[in-house]
């Protein structure tokens, strides 16, 4: 005889949905850990040490992006700055007055 489980299942194992999300963590450490684990490495690690290896990926992906949103939001270092610089929308970084050269 066969005990029916409260989730319905027959048995131990992942549902489709909890298989998919570590399927998705398993790519995830290692598509981005760029060749220092291999799938059936990951597979097979503690479910903890896989864990805090994605989180850790995670971490250091998501400072990498922060970075590099907070350097696309600052201006360049060499940036004109004054009161005759409304915009930088026509600034083509030449002068646009006309000098001459001394003769003497």
């Amino acid at each position: 005889m066969v005990c029916p489980s409260l989730s319905g299942l027959a048995f131990f194992g992942l549902t489709p949905e909890h298989r998919m999300a570590t399927y998705n963590q398993i790519h995830e450490i290692v598509f981005h850990g760029k060749g220092g684990y291999d799938w059936n490495t990951v597979y097979h690690m503690p479910v903890w040490l896989r864990n805090y290896i994605f989180s850790k990926i995670k971490d250091f992906y998501d400072e990498q992006n922060a970075q590099q949103q907070k350097q696309q939001t600052q201006p360049p270092p060499n940036t004109p700055r004054g009161p005759g610089v409304k915009s930088m929308k026509n600034y083509t970084g030449k002068p646009t007055y006309a000098t001459k050269a001394s003769t003497k």
